[in-house]
């Protein structure tokens, strides 16, 4: 009689827990990269919105808002670029959006308020308006894409222009949907933390989201939808 060859019930049964075994802890390490990027986004923002209330109470000026001058004489080194000193970060008409907008980081790193070395201009992200590109003038959010702060009303439910920090694009509607249950309320167009517009913002395309990440008829964060590209401006 010939004897056959091939895998008996047991082989094939620690195959599949050896299969199950590597599944599943690639499927949790990708439960801890996303928990992690929730938290660092997380950490930013409050981390950015206690640098620009620092900034205020050290110096009594906006940072950005402030001129040069000014500037670099109460921080004590070279501040290249400043605002208006109208007492608020202001928007202007085309590359001028990004004015004092972008002297804020400038103003704010250089007074040790946070880290990184920003450069000067007034439109290098609007010469250069894609999600990753910002011309070393803004900061990147967890998922490498653009930041940038302003006054505008370019976010979901807003009854006015308020002052917000765009978080950026490139992010899962699964982690922005975790994100807002962690610093807010899990919904999308209340709150501190809501989802921005999906075209037509005053910074372009750097403060919009696909318009699949938020079902607006029902106010959720739609996973069915998987987007991946979601967006949400932290109402300071």
């Amino acid at each position: 009689m010939r004897r056959q060859s091939g895998f008996t019930l047991v082989e094939i049964a620690i195959v599949l827990v050896i299969i199950g075994l590597l599944l599943g802890g690639i499927l949790k390490g990708q439960e801890l990269i996303n928990s992690a990027r929730v938290r660092n986004l997380a950490d930013t923002a409050t981390g950015i919105q206690a640098a620009y209330y620092g900034f205020i109470d050290r110096y009594r000026r906006i940072p950005g808002d402030w001129n040069a001058t000014g500037a670099s004489q109460a921080i004590g080194t070279t501040v290249p670029v400043g605002g208006n000193d109208n007492g608020q970060i202001d928007n202007g008409s085309g590359t001028a959006d990004f004015t004092e907008p972008n002297a804020m980081w400038v103003q704010m790193a250089a007074a040790g308020f946070i880290q990184g070395s920003y450069r000067a201009g007034t439109g290098g992200i609007a010469a250069n308006a894609t999600p990753t590109n910002n011309n070393g003038v803004a900061p990147l959010n967890a998922f490498n894409n653009v930041m940038v702060m302003g006054r505008t009303d370019d976010f979901l439910a807003a009854p006015s222009a308020r002052l917000h920090l765009v978080i950026g694009r490139g992010i899962p509607v699964d982690v922005m949907r975790e994100l807002d249950l962690k610093v807010d309320d899990g919904v999308p167009n209340a709150g501190d933390l809501r989802g921005t517009a999906t075209s037509g913002a005053l910074f372009g395309i750097i403060a919009e989201q696909d318009a699949t990440c938020v079902d607006t008829s029902n106010n959720i964060w739609d996973i069915r939808q998987d987007a991946q590209s979601c967006n949400s401006a932290y109402i300071f």
